[in-house]
């Protein structure tokens, strides 16, 4: 059954749409704090609709990412507790606590320590609302928070389109082809890694 390309191919043809960009600030936006599915979706057919346009498109959505990771550092610092049962109820729960613990362990030994972790963050297979939430919930100080968002989603999001715009028709042509095994492949990965938060751990 074949899923992924025509979804794929949807996208590409959305990626065309004259307020593609706006569309992609918002999901970068909205990501960061509560929405599940990431800002690639967009971001990759957009570059390859519009090589050219590859660092403005990562631009926009870093903007959008950072935006919206303030949102989520203020939900965590002011809201934890009151949304901690749905937060339960959706299955984040366990990664955020292991997160905050260890973010609380990197500040006690350096304020700026957590600033590491959230470099790491973009290749990390953790959703980078966990990351934008469990950093308001133990404080970690704003400039570090920035500076971590700055370097960790951006290195992210420009070396995603550079190496699209550098693969050009290329990369759009393996993408085209292999796509339903990626697709598999990326949901096979969750399933794993929610089977080990939630039963291994």
């Amino acid at each position: 059954m074949k899923l992924f390309k025509p979804l794929y191919e949807f996208a590409l043809r959305w990626a065309s749409n004259k307020r593609a960009e706006w569309y992609l600030a918002a999901l970068s936006f909205v990501e960061a704090f509560i929405f599940p599915i990431a800002p690639e979706i967009m971001l990759a057919p957009m570059t390859l609709a519009h090589p050219p346009r590859w660092a403005r498109f990562a631009t926009i959505s870093l903007a959008g990412s950072m935006l919206g990771s303030f949102v989520g550092y203020t939900l965590g610092h002011f809201a934890f507790d009151l949304v901690r049962p749905f937060l339960a109820d959706i299955g984040w729960l366990p990664t955020l606590d292991s997160l905050v613990q260890q973010l609380r362990i990197d500040m006690a030994e350096h304020a700026w320590k957590a600033f590491g972790v959230l470099v790491l963050a973009g290749f990390m297979p953790i959703p980078l609302k966990i990351f934008t939430w469990a950093s308001g919930i133990v404080g970690v100080p704003i400039p570090a928070f920035v500076a971590g968002m700055l370097i960790g989603r951006g290195k992210r999001v420009y070396l995603l389109c550079g190496l699209i715009r550098l693969g050009g028709e290329r990369a759009e042509a393996a993408l085209h082809r292999w796509i339903e095994w990626i697709g598999w492949g990326v949901v096979a990965l969750i399933v794993l890694i929610v089977v080990y938060f939630k039963f291994l751990r």
